[in-house]
């Protein structure tokens, strides 16, 4: 399996402080069937700047490390974004690493109590780069539980979105466990990641959350989370489902 947002890296973020727990997170994803991971520490979150060129770096020796320890887990670089005015001129000056510095997709946060208001401009300034943009779970975006038809322009303009594991599981509430089962039946949901910070609480739940997701809505909803994440490891083109508008009686649960 392939975790497409993953805080792995040692000692740049809130996620493993330090060797020994990056070594743990590794053993503890290969257990549970992840074979690629995207390693995707937090810039210009306001609290902490992971540039491009450094994170690149640190991917490099992590995945030294994993070779010397015969850890069969094979880690890709990525950023998570926190979306900004200046995000461009971040673009141009070459902070922004986009998954496995292809240049065509972009985790991209936005800030959880609020939907700004140049999100749609950058977006739009992102796809005409040819950047798709990732929305990072936006279920956990509370301007996006209480008014989903953001969600659904977003993705109709041509964002895509990543759902956290977690947040199907019930990890954060009832209310995002509720919201993103509605996005799984909206087809606006292309991925699901761990978004893992650690090996516990804010582990590697991948396979559990398939194997909700598989009894829940069937085989072919979980191949097709699984499969877009493989596409986009593969550069090969990813099927996107057709949104569907959130209906006036699920609006009225948020």
């Amino acid at each position: 399996m392939v975790d497409l947002h993953c805080h792995i890296l040692p000692g740049i973020d809130d996620g493993p402080s330090d060797v020994s727990e990056f070594l743990e997170m590794a053993s503890a994803a290969t257990e549970t069937g992840i074979t690629h991971i995207y390693a995707t520490p937090h810039h210009l979150n306001g609290q902490y700047e992971n540039n491009k060129i450094e994170i690149i770096q640190s991917v490099s020796r992590a995945n030294y490390l994993l070779h010397l320890k015969c850890i069969p887990l094979f880690i890709h670089p990525g950023q998570e974004l926190r979306i900004h005015q200046g995000l461009i001129d971040s673009i141009e000056n070459n902070e922004v690493l986009t998954l496995d510095n292809k240049g065509t997709h972009l985790l991209l946060e936005l800030p959880a109590g609020e939907f700004p208001s140049y999100t749609f401009d950058v977006i739009y300034e992102l796809l005409l780069r040819r950047i798709t943009p990732i929305i990072v779970h936006p279920e956990r975006n509370k301007a996006i539980i209480e008014n989903p038809k953001y969600l659904y322009d977003l993705v109709k303009e041509g964002a895509m979105t990543q759902v956290t594991s977690g947040s199907i599981l019930g990890i954060f509430g009832k209310r995002i466990k509720s919201f993103s089962e509605k996005m799984i039946v909206h087809q606006l949901a292309h991925f699901i990641a761990t978004d893992a910070h650690n090996s516990h609480l804010r582990g590697f739940s991948l396979k559990h959350v398939f194997n909700c997701i598989t009894a829940k809505y069937g085989e072919e909803t979980t191949f097709y989370f699984k499969n877009n994440a493989q596409m986009l490891m593969l550069g090969h083109n990813i099927h996107v489902q057709k949104p569907i508008h959130f209906r006036r009686r699920f609006m009225g649960v948020f």
